[in-house]
């Protein structure tokens, strides 16, 4: 049973609320009290994305276990609560709609919310009219919104659809650098020498003459001078190609995941305290 020496604790601004199997449903947002008993009676779960949405939970028979409450409900039935604003008092046509969602029993009082312990407004099924007539009264008038003006005999429901396109950023950049290496390169080249050889021939008088020009014995040298080749290096500087920089734009297939939200319209029988879906089956 929650009282309200556990109000503090509840909007200490690091509570959770847990369902009825201990799974966090989101986080604690406002309280609201019953004006005639002066207990708490419903809480606010921020629920969706950056805790962007509010729904109404019970706290009959809710614990407080530290920071968290823990409700008497699932996850589900929180979250498919009816959206009511949370910004107000409950009106009595509002609690009308949470209680028939929690299958809870109508009772007489006054709900106001609070963020410091204060309460103000009127809600119930019973404060000043019957609650039973005002249904029937409701039915018959075609279109009346219980959350808003009249309308035509309709809802619209809505969802989110997700639009995916592309932007174009910077991703990198990439340059030309030209620096210089060294490599050994190995060529064989032909190379040619002389090399002496002594001829020998005899005296014949094609060469007698030359044979018998000058002392008939004396000492004397005779020379010739030996020619070799030896590879000779020369290096040039050659342009061999061109190179630059170009681009080419490559398609890639991206697949992008992303939560959408959507409406949904039940069905609520009057007559019940359980709802059925659009196509008549029990929820």
């Amino acid at each position: 049973m929650i009282t309200q020496n556990d109000i503090d604790t509840i909007l200490s601004g690091r509570g959770h609320v847990l369902d009825s199997h201990g799974s966090k449903i989101g986080s604690v947002g406002q309280v609201y009290l019953d004006d005639q008993t002066q207990d708490p009676s419903w809480v606010t779960v921020k629920t969706g994305l950056f805790g962007t949405s509010e729904s109404f939970a019970p706290l009959q028979g809710a614990n407080v276990n530290g920071n968290d409450v823990t409700i008497g409900y699932t996850k589900d039935q929180v979250k498919d609560a009816p959206r009511i604003e949370s910004d107000g008092d409950l009106s009595p046509e509002e609690e009308d709609r949470l209680y028939r969602h929690y299958g809870l029993s109508g009772h007489t009082g006054t709900t106001g919310n609070t963020g410091t312990t204060t309460n103000a407004g009127t809600s119930g099924y019973e404060s000043g009219f019957q609650a039973g007539d005002e249904r029937i009264d409701r039915k018959d008038t075609v279109g009346h919104d219980t959350s808003g003006p009249t309308t035509d005999d309709a809802m619209t429901r809505s969802e989110e659809q997700l639009h995916v396109g592309t932007e174009r950023r910077e991703v990198g950049k990439a340059r030309l650098r030209k620096y210089v290496v060294t490599e050994n390169v190995t060529k064989t080249v032909p190379v040619m020498h002389e090399e002496v050889r002594i001829e020998r021939e005899p005296i014949t008088n094609a060469n007698r003459g030359d044979a018998l020009d000058g002392p008939a014995i004396s000492e004397e040298e005779h020379e010739v001078i030996l020619h070799a080749e030896r590879p000779v290096v020369e290096k040039e500087a050659v342009a061999v190609e061109r190179v630059r920089l170009d681009k080419e734009t490559i398609t890639e297939q991206e697949t992008v995941t992303s939560d959408v939200r959507k409406e949904k319209i039940e069905l609520l029988d009057d007559t019940t305290t359980d709802g059925t879906d659009t196509t008549g089956r029990r929820r």
